[in-house]
């Protein structure tokens, strides 16, 4: 980027340079005219003095305008980039004498600094023997100083030492020039060598000249305090106030990260080019600092000053836009670099089409590439990036091919290589990978550090962790990136063991880890679930002092929060000196991921009431908490809040907001959501569709289906899994069943165990219990606890005893620590009268210290949840909500319901069971419901297990005498009572 704007150094040269020529030629040009009679031809003495004075001043003047002809020819000759033609016509002209001394060293000079300007060396070789050869010219301080800065911008800066060293005096030009030289390719330690011996061992004093390319060596070095010193001896010298050394300044400055510095120079030069706004623009823009880059620009363009953009200003302020994905900026500056003419400028085509790849517009990127006609490799390489970027493997090996093949002058260097890797993402790619590999190798990249890493990283996600090691342990010099990216790639792959094994090993070469080692090896530990190597790190970066680091907090935090320690990470949370925003949002979606909406809630609110503006990501952790509790009203307060933010307009944000409605029991609010977005994209449609099938709105949900694929959409393995659950719940056995089969036959798509989970459940709830086992036996891997549950809950659903024996002891061996699965089985006996089974079971979980989960009903009030356990006497206005019970049961009693004791799964008196019947959580939900919404409005209740039989009857019941509808989710699905009938149409 540093190239991109231009160095003083240049323009001052250039200023010199001239001055000298034409100080020399018209010094030249004076001593010329005194001795024109000495060329007097022999023949003019036999004539009169008049005829021979006149005949010698035509000669003369003859003689002049060959002279001038000549070097003219030669200055048209370099403009046009005939070197070698020009070359041929100086020789021809000096053997012929067209040419004095003072013209024949100012056409020496314009043709070396054409040379130099179009790094034709050759050229430049003959022309230095050439005046090596002339006594007259050789020690000639203007020419010697020209061919010291031919060899410099032709790249050779050791031929410039060779001729610096033999000059036999030198004044402050070539001293000058020496230090540009070593300046202009990168040679900052002897720039700065020369300008030592420059003041220490000569009586030249540095001048503005001098000075910018000495900074701009101490900027490449990036040694602020050198800088500082030159910037001393520039204020003690009176030359800071040159706008080329303040330029300077501002750029080392804006390099070494000081932006108030940079700033501060700026506004303190009495005078200011284009370079100087260039400069403060780049040193905002390179230190993040975009809006104050913008702001700088502005002010350019119509503030007092008011300079017009040439191209090195537009090419600076273009990457700002893309960095901070600013399309209308970017399209802004696109249009002024229009109407300035400067948008065929090659530098400018390409910062173009960089921008537009950057923000995500490729057609608008591929159409300024593709009517560029003098595309270089940084052309190609900014395309070839903007694809691998969007992940497109064809078009990114594509246009590869294609660069190597229309140019045979174009070939890929090590720029890209690095832009082709990150798009090697998958084991598919390992054979393109190899070639780019080899490729890099034959060119010599491998000396490349940041090519290597990138190849390490590349094989690892390509899952080729051994390629990856043999080229980290083949690279002569291993740094810290080095060792991150050989690690990283091991903690990402599942293997987070070899990666602390490797964290050990870089320790012990001697480098210490920086914070992307600690943040990685976190991330991966996370992924892992691995809590015990992640508190190995933590205590790491404790004693180290690496905690405070943002990256590394927010890390920590994940770890906890991805092993289920939410309040571990809120410990660490508390203790944070400056929160971010990442590490809001990965606290509230660590409490949602641990089913604690509350906590996910209260901490939202917290946040905004510390003035912290949300982002999408906090939103859709929210929505998700809002899901869990079925808290519809405050869902509803988040959806509007986030349509005032126009967060809305993110489709994940969307998606978010149709699950909550959802799973609130508002499918009809879902659909209006849905049916409102611009663009639904497929994980759009999967929310819709599984939202129908929890409502057991089966057909519904195959209708969204057919429709996401008349659209061209793919469906994927979630599309399935909601349209599988949701004729599970409908009981469309045959139409699930054949979207199982078109999984593989179809859509090429391998059913997951989750798939062959739902299809189990779909043919148990039908009775199916003979194909639903043949389907367990064909299974591709061994069955999990949630299938062998399915088939469990089937068969006491069916009262197959003799089957769910089996099935009880598969579960138990799978999954014995959760006493939900003994809880199962206890019902599986219960239901058939087993009670000596139910004890041995129930004694059994007691032996191991499992409890039973209590069940749990809440429901939402004026944006209020209330919770309600069965049993328990704290319960809010807990005797009027048992005499709106009583008062119930009598209505629906005289219109049919009668108790169904069997829902007791325990050995009592009837009298008993119709006594823990009354207090079931489900039923008190609904009677406070009733007592404290308005009339006429729904009921929705919420429930951590399955509704019970008689709950469920007498629901349909209390919807028919209080004219109301009731939505009870409970943890299989919705059940919407109505008119004294239930959605379910009791297949549930």
């Amino acid at each position: 980027m540093a190239a991109v704007v231009p160095g003083p150094p240049l323009s001052w040269r250039i200023h010199h340079n001239r001055t000298t020529v034409f100080c020399r030629t018209t010094h030249k040009s004076k001593s010329k005219y005194s001795t024109h009679s000495i060329f007097t031809p022999r023949a003019s003495l036999s004539i009169s003095a008049q005829t021979r004075q006149t005949k010698s001043l035509t000669f003369a003047d003859s003689s002049k305008n060959r002279q001038s002809s000549a070097l003219q020819e030669i200055k048209k000759l370099c403009e046009s980039g005939n070197l070698e033609e020009a070359l041929g016509f100086l020789k021809r002209e000096s053997d012929d004498v067209a040419l004095d001394p003072a013209q024949r060293s100012e056409a020496m000079g314009v043709l070396l600094q054409a040379c130099g300007q179009r790094k034709h060396i050759e050229v430049g070789r003959r022309v230095h023997e050439m005046v090596s050869a002339s006594t007259q010219l050789c020690n000639d301080f203007v020419l010697n100083t020209r061919i010291i800065t031919m060899y410099s911008m032709c790249g050779s800066p050791s031929d410039s030492r060779l001729v610096f060293d033999q000059l036999q005096r030198k004044n402050l030009f070539q001293w000058n020039a020496i230090v540009s030289a070593y300046t202009r390719n990168e040679l900052f330690e002897d720039a700065i060598s020369m300008f030592y011996e420059l003041i220490s061992e000569t009586e030249h004093k540095p001048d503005n000249f001098t000075l910018p390319c000495v900074i701009k060596a101490s900027a490449g070095l990036l040694d602020l305090g050198l800088g500082q010193i030159i910037h001393g001896i520039a204020m003690k010298m009176g030359l800071v106030s040159d706008v080329f050394v303040g330029n300077a300044l501002i750029a080392m400055y804006g390099k070494c990260g000081l932006v108030e510095e940079a700033v501060k120079v700026f506004e303190d030069m009495p005078e200011r080019n284009l370079v100087s706004w260039n400069s403060i623009i780049f040193g905002f823009s390179d230190n993040g600092f975009s809006e104050e880059s913008f702001h700088a620009f502005r002010e350019m363009l119509v503030g007092k000053e008011s300079f017009v953009p040439d191209v090195a200003t537009i090419v600076t302020v273009l990457p700002v836009c893309a960095g901070e994905e600013d399309i209308e900026k970017g399209m802004a500056v696109h249009g002024l670099a229009v109407k300035l003419g400067l948008s065929e400028e090659l530098m400018v085509n390409n910062s173009l089409a960089d921008m537009y790849s950057k923000c995500g517009f490729l057609t608008e990127a591929q159409l300024l590439f593709d009517r560029n006609n003098k595309k270089n490799i940084v052309s190609w390489n900014s395309m070839i990036g903007g694809y691998a970027r969007g992940e497109d493997v064809n078009r990114t090996f594509n246009l590869l091919q294609k660069m190597q093949t229309e140019d045979a002058k174009m070939k890929a260097d090590d720029f890209t290589i690095l832009n082709v890797l990150p798009v090697c993402l998958e084991k598919s790619e390992l054979r393109c990978l190899k070639e780019l590999h080899g490729y890099s190798l034959r060119h010599g990249f491998q000396y490349n550090e940041l090519v290597t890493n990138a190849f390490i990283a590349a094989y690892a996600r390509c899952g080729a962790l051994c390629s990856s090691e043999r080229v980290f342990h083949f690279m002569d010099t291993k740094t810290v990136s080095s060792w991150n990216a050989l690690l990283c790639g091991y903690a990402q792959n599942s293997d987070p063991r070899k990666a602390l094994d490797l964290f050990l090993q870089m320790k012990d070469s001697g480098l210490g880890p920086d914070w992307f080692t600690i943040g990685s090896f976190l991330l991966a530990c996370s992924r892992m679930k691995s809590l015990h190597y992640g508190e190995e790190i933590h205590g790491f970066a404790v004693r180290n002092g690496l905690e405070v680091d943002p990256f590394i907090g927010v890390s920590l935090l994940s770890l906890y929060v991805c092993c289920g320690k939410p309040f571990s990470a809120q410990v660490l949370f508390d203790g944070m000196e400056h929160r971010s925003l990442v590490s809001w949002n990965a606290m509230i979606a660590g409490y949602a991921q641990n089913g604690l909406p509350d906590e996910a809630i209260n901490l939202f609110r917290q946040m905004l009431s510390n003035g912290i503006q949300p982002y999408e990501i906090a939103i859709m952790s929210v929505c998700g908490a809002c899901s869990q509790l079925s808290a519809l009203q405050l869902g509803k307060e988040l959806h509007c809040f986030s349509l005032k933010a126009r967060f809305t307009e993110d489709i994940f944000v969307s998606s978010s907001i149709i699950d909550m409605y959802a799973k609130g029991g508002c499918i009809e609010h879902s659909r209006r959501v849905f049916d409102g977005l611009r663009e639904k994209d497929v994980a759009a449609w999967n929310v819709i569709i599984a939202g129908y099938g929890i409502h057991g709105r089966g057909k519904e949900a195959i209708e969204l289906f057919e429709n996401m694929q008349r659209l061209g959409l793919k469906p994927d393995d979630f599309t399935f899994i909601g349209i599988l659950m949701a004729c599970s719940h409908a009981g469309l056995v045959e139409d699930g069943l054949e979207y199982f089969n078109q999984m593989l036959n179809l859509h090429n798509i391998e059913p997951k165990l989750e798939h062959y989970t739902c299809v189990v459940d779909m043919l148990g709830r039908a009775g199916r219990m003979d194909d639903a086992l043949r389907l367990v036996e064909e299974l591709p891997g061994d069955p999990d606890a949630r299938i062998w549950s399915s088939l469990l809950s089937s068969c006491r659903i069916h009262g197959n005893l003799d089957l769910g024996k089996k099935v009880a002891n598969k579960l138990l061996e799978v999954e014995p620590e959760k006493p939900e699965n003994y809880v199962l089985v206890s019902n599986l006996f219960a239901g058939s009268g087993k009670w000596d089974d139910v004890r041995m079971v129930r004694g059994r979980m007691k032996d191991i210290g499992l409890q039973k989960d209590a069940g749990c009903s809440w429901i939402e009030v004026g944006g209020k949840v209330y919770n309600f356990l069965i049993g328990d006497e704290m319960l809010p206005e807990l005797e009027e909500v048992r005499e709106t019970w009583r008062s119930l049961e009598v209505k629906i009693s005289s219109i049919g319901y009668t108790t169904d004791t069997s829902s007791v799964l325990h050995d009592l008196e009837e009298e008993d069971k119709i006594g823990i019947l009354r207090g079931h959580s489900e039923k008190l939900a609904i009677s406070f419901g009733l007592l404290k919404t308005a009339k006429g409005s729904p009921v929705r209740v919420y429930k951590n297990l399955r509704i019970c039989g008689d709950c469920h009857n007498a629901a349909k019941f209390i919807s028919k005498v209080v004219d109301r509808d009731i939505v009870v989710r409970d943890n299989k699905r919705f059940h919407h009572f109505r008119d004294g009938a239930c959605s379910c149409g009791d297949y549930w």
